[in-house]
């Protein structure tokens, strides 16, 4: 399932720069770039002396990380940036490898899913944490003793994706986007149609094949964190079971939906036998480069009232770059020149939030025409500090969710026996890492039970 995301974050960062962003190394800046963090390009770099330094990154960003080459190169033409292409798989093999001595790459790109394998070779970024702080948000989940060695560019989330054909042809409006799952339920009864026979054509919702993703970010609307203070995971309580039941009432209550109309609801959305589902923001270029006749909108994920929930759902950041502690100084000293750059450039990280479908993290840009154009992030505009990120969240908590709900939804498990199982072997594998929960660092986090 992981391979098969990445693959499609891929393929979406790919089709968004080749459509949507075209690129190119034309760049010529002259005046100081930023405002908290700044960059003045008229300052040399290496004193002005030839320099080469390696920029690795993960198969799908060809295009993005030479603009990110060209443009600062075109400012400093003495530093030669040589783009390194990995697949994911083998990237995450190679670079710790590579890392452990001073001819790896001096900057390279940061999954924070990884966190744990990099930071052991990873120099604090040389800019002041208060003045990150005043242009991104999201930093201070990233300190490690005051300092930061990568943050977010931008926050992808979930939201609701809708077939507007279907929507017009089921006799819905812009006034029926529903706002609570009560509403949501009655839009998707609507939305689904069965022949004379009893069986499913179109299915009004469906959760097929990334149901953990669907459960593991709803249970914070009714004021429950995924993870104890302890940093133990918790998932046999009563919101996660309730976000569950809910799912079970759509597709065996409602009839909205079924366990066996498609594997994949993503693909099913695409393929026009989907009405609506629940998809993080990468779908949105997927759709388009896969499904270019698709019509479609998104609207924010409903919540259990129409009060303002404790938080909509998680989010998980896109993360700026790594510096290499091992690199030789020279090479470090431009890799943090890089990073400044970046950082300060409104233009570069727009390009790296549209090609992925991100919030951005910068708030000079939360405002952004083009970027509030994208349907999947427009959505979040209104209440995007009101999603939270647990921490880079071990693999294991998505893996034993996906079993218990294999087992609720396709064998009838008991929901509480399903749920004490999974959270009794997660926690027991998460006892060996060193995830620490940041659910404490979010700003409502007062509010949670």
């Amino acid at each position: 399932m992981k391979k098969n995301f990445l693959r499609i974050v891929s393929l979406a960062l790919c089709l968004a720069l080749c459509t949507i962003l075209p690129v190119t190394g034309a760049f010529a800046q002259t005046t100081v770039l930023g405002s908290a963090v700044q960059y003045d390009p008229a300052q040399p770099v290496n004193n002005g002396n030839p320099i080469t330094i390696e920029l690795w990154y993960w198969t799908g960003a060809a295009n993005l990380f030479q603009a990110v080459a060209d443009q600062y190169t075109a400012i400093h033409p003495n530093v030669t940036i040589t783009l390194v292409e990995n697949p994911w798989d083998d990237y995450w093999t190679k670079l710790p490898l590579a890392l452990q001595g001073s001819d790896g790459p001096a900057i390279f790109n940061v999954h924070n899913s990884k966190h744990d394998i990099l930071i052991g070779y990873m120099a604090p970024y040389d800019v002041e944490t208060s003045q990150l702080e005043q242009d991104f948000v999201g930093v201070s989940a990233h300190e490690i003793d005051g300092k930061v060695y990568y943050t977010d560019y931008g926050m992808m989330t979930a939201s609701m994706y809708y077939n507007k054909t279907m929507w017009k042809a089921a006799g819905l409006t812009d006034a029926d986007i529903p706002t609570t799952w009560d509403q949501f339920r009655e839009v998707a009864k609507k939305l689904t149609i069965r022949d004379a026979s009893g069986n499913l054509v179109q299915a009004g919702f469906s959760f097929n094949g990334g149901a953990q993703g669907d459960v593991l970010g709803e249970q914070y609307q009714y004021g429950q964190n995924l993870f104890t203070a302890d940093n133990k995971v918790s998932f046999n309580n009563d919101s996660i079971k309730a976000v569950i039941q809910r799912m079970k009432d759509i597709y065996e209550v409602d009839k909205s939906g079924d366990y066996n109309f498609g594997n994949n609801s993503g693909d099913n959305f695409g393929q026009g036998t989907v009405a609506m589902y629940l998809g993080w923001g990468f779908m949105n270029n997927v759709l388009k480069g896969n499904y270019p006749d698709l019509d479609f909108g998104c609207f924010e994920i409903p919540t259990v009232t129409d009060a303002v929930p404790y938080a909509y759902h998680r989010y998980n950041g896109e993360s700026t770059f790594g510096i290499n502690k091992n690199a030789p100084a020279d090479q470090q000293a431009v890799a943090q020149d890089i990073v400044r750059f970046f950082l300060a450039n409104d233009s570069l990280i727009k390009q790296f939030c549209l090609a992925n479908s991100v919030f951005p993290a910068k708030k000079s840009l939360a405002t952004d025409t083009d970027i509030l154009a994208v349907p999947a992030i427009a959505v979040l505009a209104n209440h995007i500090d009101r999603y939270i990120w647990p921490g880079t969240m071990p693999s294991a908590v998505e893996d034993n969710m996906k079993i218990a709900l294999e087992d609720i939804f396709y064998n009838g498990a008991d929901i509480t026996t399903a749920l004490k199982t999974a959270e009794d072997t997660c926690n027991q594998e998460l006892s060996g890492s060193n995830f620490v929960t940041v659910e404490p660092q979010y700003k409502y986090a007062s509010e949670a039970k």
